[in-house]
């Protein structure tokens, strides 16, 4: 797996400090933004994103590549809709080798859950090469293959619909791949905008406490959790 920052907006936190001034300003936005630090500009988006107007923060937008990881993960990442994706082909790319596919934690330290996992991979690679070499096109052929299929993605989201997509997918509750993503995610963009992103994370590290009530896991301790984030 490997995630990476492609381009972010320039001067992410100027822009949206410049922007939510905008509303109580006669002047204009390109005259605010010559007369603005960055250092006051931060205490712009503090203030305005405190009362909850995080809408000024959809002016910064970042850009992401995500490499390795599989179908199973990019299922649930394109199910958050504010954003724009592209992502690898299986019209195009061929999947005729182990490598091609995501072994799950629990399944690569499992001996024998290994075993069978990586002979029902054999199986379906040489299926899939068998319909190729029958005519079949990639298109169709790749039918039968399944959730642990490697791929590569682009996401472009804006820095609200981020903070939104981390309460969610950096909470312990989320599957195991999709929260690896979006800690690293979270972790490159802190180093860009770090007033957008400073209480970001799970819920919890904004919140408090946690708000899945009966289905938070019993190993979740929210003390630990902030602090760890907090510090991310």
């Amino acid at each position: 797996m490997k995630v990476k920052l492609l381009r972010y907006t320039p001067d992410p936190e100027l822009l949206c400090g410049a922007a939510a001034l905008t509303s109580s300003r006669s002047e204009g936005t390109s005259q605010i933004i010559e007369k603005l630090d960055l250092e006051k500009a931060r205490r712009v988006v503090r203030r305005v994103t405190g009362y909850g107007h995080e809408s000024v923060i959809e002016h910064a937008c970042f850009t992401f590549s995500i490499e390795g990881v599989s179908r199973a993960m990019t299922h649930q990442l394109v199910r958050h809709r504010i954003a724009s994706y592209t992502q690898q082909s299986q019209r195009y790319v061929t999947y005729d080798t182990l490598e091609h596919y995501v072994v799950p934690p629990s399944i690569a330290q499992n001996v024998e859950a290994r075993k069978l996992f990586e002979h029902a991979l054999s199986q379906i690679s040489e299926t899939y090469r068998k319909l190729m070499e029958h005519g079949i096109p990639k298109e169709d052929a790749r039918f039968i293959l399944p959730n642990a299929a490697k791929t590569n993605i682009v996401v472009t989201m804006n820095a609200r619909e981020l903070k939104h997509f981390f309460r969610l997918r950096c909470c312990q509750r989320s599957q195991w791949e999709i929260r690896a993503v979006a800690i690293e995610m979270l972790r490159q963009v802190k180093k860009i905008a770090p007033v957008f992103f400073e209480n970001a994370g799970p819920s919890c590290v904004e919140l408090g406490f946690c708000p899945e009530g009966a289905m938070k896991p019993k190993t979740c301790n929210i003390e630990e959790i902030r602090k760890r984030f907090k510090e991310l």
